[in-house]
């Protein structure tokens, strides 16, 4: 059996995640003793959910266990929404991790109590509902919560180790009622299940732990190999060829959808979502737009690529329009910008304007105007983002169309004052 950890050094702030429960207790003394041992600075936060009767009185219970200690505590006080379909358990953990980003202050490490029976239920609950090498690779050592380092250092640990140490040092902590209830599937697994494999398995969670770790070495390895795929298939930020992707495997196209959406920050597809994007998506022609959604965003399929987009893009409203003279960034009413770089700025302030349709402009090196609408098609611009592009006008005069389209006089200006207008387009 695993023992528990000596003392190691620490090399960065910490923020340990302290519940009052047995397990964050004894993350708690044991880093603070850490901490005590190369000077590092180390403070705790408690997440209020209010959903026991007793919870002020844990709060209290915390800030005594951290006033002998010496240890500063912040007290977040949450709401659980329990309209979010992932049940209460899960509506909890999300209200916890946005806390912990909440609180986290810049430099700091988050430390979580979970451990090795944490991870063997982990793996059980996620086995059960049919998860891939992904969901099986479970909870990791290190990883990231946001911008920040989540470290789980007693995650090689099982809780008979945790509790040897919680009364080798005369701890105190509280426990919590709803743990002794079997009714949700973790409690489920950790009074019925578990006890039960250990009956005829006594090492079934380190077991099971280790499958875990053979898991996260195959992702790992599956990882690097999507990573190195997508910068061959993303021809340009959030655009993926569709051309390119149906040179791989099914499997493989799947893994590199799921890693390229999340490499973007966009949420995970669920699987319903990415089986639609692969039977809708992949065998697409140039003459359809196929289109996924879900949560915020969207792939958009249009000629042979897939677009990663807000599932709401805004458009410039018709009737909106601004005068602007370059000297500052124009805002745009979808939240996106129009820049002048350089410097310089117009002679007079010019016209700026949704598009109404029916626009021509003189490009240069021709003798006539041209449709706006051929040009946009000739420059391969989608038609979702037609719809933001912001018109320049000098009277009746169309000089650009955002920093996608711009014509003869407008570029001479800006080769003569060594100029560069540039367009963020709103909604990314």
């Amino acid at each position: 059996m695993t023992a528990f950890p000596a003392l190691v050094p620490l090399d960065a702030p910490l923020l340990v995640g302290y519940s009052g429960g047995v397990d964050s207790t004894v993350l708690l003394h044991w880093l603070w003793r850490c901490a005590q041992a190369s000077g590092t600075a180390l403070r705790a936060v408690h997440v209020h959910h209010g959903l026991q009767p007793a919870a002020d009185d844990w709060v209290r219970h915390c800030q005594q266990q951290c006033a002998a200690l010496g240890v500063e505590l912040a007290v977040r006080h949450v709401q659980i929404d329990r309209t979010t379909g992932l049940g209460l358990e899960g509506a909890a953990r999300e209200a916890r991790r946005a806390a912990f980003t909440a609180e986290l202050r810049e430099g700091e490490t988050l430390a979580l109590a979970q451990h090795q029976d944490d991870q063997a239920e982990t793996f059980l609950l996620r086995a059960l509902r049919g998860s891939g090498v992904d969901g099986l690779a479970a909870m990791a050592d290190d990883s990231q919560l946001g911008t920040h380092r989540l470290w789980r250092p007693l995650l090689h640990a099982p809780r008979t180790a945790l509790l040897d140490y919680a009364r080798q040092h005369a701890l105190r902590w509280i426990e919590d009622p709803s743990n002794a209830e079997d009714h949700a599937d973790r409690n489920f697994l950790r009074l019925q299940i578990l006890p039960l494999l250990r009956q005829r398995w006594p090492h079934a969670a380190a077991a099971l732990a280790g499958s875990v770790l053979h898991c996260r070495q195959t992702r790992e390895l599956l990882d690097e190999e999507d990573a190195e795929l997508i910068t061959h298939l993303e021809v340009a930020p959030r655009v993926l060829s569709l051309q390119l992707l149906r040179q791989v495997s099914p499997g493989r196209a799947a893994r590199v959808l799921r890693a390229w959406v999340i490499g973007h920050g966009a949420a995970p597809l669920p699987a319903t979502v990415l089986q639609q994007g692969l039977d809708e998506l992949l065998p697409a022609g140039n003459d359809r737009q196929a289109r996924v959604r879900w949560h915020d965003h969207a792939i958009q399929q249009w000629r042979e690529h897939a677009y990663l987009l807000p599932a709401q893009l805004p458009s410039l409203p018709r009737a909106w329009q601004a005068e602007w003279d370059g000297h500052a960034p124009l805002p745009l009413p979808d939240g996106g910008q129009l820049r002048l770089q350089g410097g310089a700025a117009f002679e007079r302030p010019l016209q700026v304007r949704a598009r109404v349709g029916g626009e021509r402009i003189l490009l240069p090196g021709r003798q006539h105007s041209h449709a706006l609408k051929d040009c946009l098609q000739r420059e391969h611009v989608a038609p979702w983002r037609r719809a933001q592009l912001p018109l320049i006008f000098d009277g009746p005069q169309l000089l650009a169309a955002a920093d996608v389209v711009i014509s003869a006089p407008l570029q001479a200006w800006l080769q003569a004052y060594q100029a560069q207008l540039q367009w963020r387009p709103g909604g990314w």
